[in-house]
Order: C-alpha cells, then sequence, then structure tokens
C-alpha cells in the first residue's frame, strides 16, 4: 500500500508550503492509487502539482497537448465539446475525488479530445503524463486496476449511447433527474447545468425539456424552477428510468 514517506524532503505538504493541505491523502484514497507500491506513490506525488483556478478559467481546451491529468480536491470540473451548431455540449461533470482526462494520458495523439473548465472556484492536483505513465510501467498492478477502470468508462458510454438512441426524452430525463439525487435529501435535487445545456447533453429540444418539466409540475410530479426541484412522485420518474438499468 502506498504510503507517503515521513521526511520533509519528501513530504509534499512541507516540501511545497504554497501546496494544497492533505494532498497526499486524496491522491492515495483514490481507488486508482489505493495499493500502489510506496516507491511508485512517492515518485508520482514529488511529481503532482497543485492547480488553482477561478469558475469559468480553463483547465485545458480540445486539441491541447495532453500533458496532465487532474485529481478534483475542491470544486466542480464541467468537461465539453464544442458543436457544428456552435453550441457547447457538456459530456460530464466532475467534483472532488474524481480523475479529469485520464484516458488523455494513453491516447496515442496525445491530445486532449475535449476541453475542461472550471464551473466553481477549483483546487486540482495535476499529475503528468510522463509520471503516470512511467507508474504504471514499474506498477503492473496499476496499469491494470488502470485497464479495469477504463474497460468499464467504455462500458459505461457504451450503455449511454445505446439508452440515448432507443429511449423517449421522458425516460431520459426521468433518469438525469434521479441520478441528481443527493444522500439525504432523495427528493431535492440542483440542475449542475442550465436547461439548454441540460437538454444538449440528453439529446432533446430544449422547449421539449422545458415542456416535459411543466407537464410534469402540472401533474404533481415535480415541483420547482429553473434549475431547483423537488421530486415530489419518485415512483413515477422511477418507472420511466427502470428501461436504462442493466442486470451488469
Amino acid at each position: 500500500m502506498f504510503v507517503p514517506t515521513a521526511p520533509a524532503t519528501n513530504d509534499i505538504n512541507q516540501a511545497a508550503p504554497n501546496r494544497p493541505p492533505a494532498v497526499a491523502d486524496a491522491l492515495r484514497e483514490h481507488p486508482l492509487f489505493r495499493e500502489l507500491r510506496p516507491d511508485t506513490g512517492q515518485r508520482l506525488l514529488e511529481a503532482a502539482a497543485p492547480l488553482r483556478l477561478a469558475a469559468g478559467q480553463w483547465l485545458f481546451r480540445e486539441g491541447d497537448a495532453a500533458r496532465h491529468c487532474l485529481l478534483v480536491l475542491a470544486g466542480r470540473v464541467e468537461v465539453l465539446r464544442m458543436g457544428q451548431d456552435g453550441e457547447e455540449r457538456v459530456y460530464s461533470l466532475y467534483g472532488p475525488g474524481q480523475l479529469v482526462a485520464e484516458a488523455a494520458m494513453f491516447m496515442p495523439h496525445g491530445r486532449y479530445p475535449m476541453g475542461a473548465r472550471a464551473q466553481a472556484p477549483l483546487l486540482a492536483l495535476r499529475l503528468p503524463r510522463q509520471a503516470l505513465r512511467q507508474a504504471c510501467n514499474a506498477d503492473p498492478g496499476l496499469a491494470l486496476r488502470m485497464l479495469e477502470w477504463l474497460g468499464e468508462r467504455v462500458y459505461q458510454r457504451t450503455n449511454e449511447i445505446d439508452w440515448l438512441a432507443g429511449s423517449s426524452a421522458a425516460q431520459r430525463l426521468a433518469a438525469y433527474l434521479l441520478s441528481l439525487r443527493r444522500p439525504g435529501e432523495p427528493r431535492r435535487v440542483r440542475l449542475p447545468l442550465q436547461v439548454r445545456q441540460v437538454a444538449a447533453r440528453l439529446g432533446v429540444r430544449p422547449e421539449t425539456l422545458s415542456r416535459l418539466l411543466s407537464d410534469w409540475q402540472r401533474a404533481g410530479h415535480l415541483r420547482g424552477q429553473q434549475r431547483d426541484w423537488e421530486i415530489l412522485d419518485p415512483e413515477y420518474l422511477a418507472d420511466l428510468a427502470s428501461a436504462s438499468r442493466r442486470s451488469f
């Protein structure tokens, strides 16, 4: 198991005062890095660097050289691409404890396939491409976990494409709203994106999405406005979204 070494010269918090606290714990606690060999983990930690951005600042843009992936410590990152119609389409949102652009570290063209922007004030840990690849070479266990991790991502995206191709707008919206529920507040959800961005992500027209929200309000399934909603009839939404559940 990867445990950071004690001496000050190797301690990420003591060696560089501008680094955020507890970054060693954040790296060690991620499932990919939890079982790193101590020497490999220490080298990866020493190569990492903190990144602080204000809301709206870009981490990288589509086509930039893929030099780092990032572990989010605080804040939120939106990964997006500009469509041919000139509209931004947000494909994923990442919060604390999640990795951004780790797949790009292993793409042969060496470029980011999408852009990433801070949705809120961001604190992240940058992991250099070369350091991550060297860690995989040195630690076969990490390389295997990385393959499993990326394989799961491919599986999830395949299911999403299948779901988008074969589901109705109502089914997609129901599944999306239920996915936003937080522990302790299962009925309250806040849309992390603007309505038009949610519509683009779900593959529906903004007016269709607005009409569904209005219809469900009138029927007593939902209550709210703009980005804040309360689910009044979770069984109705769960029944609509049931087709998105898979047995494995």
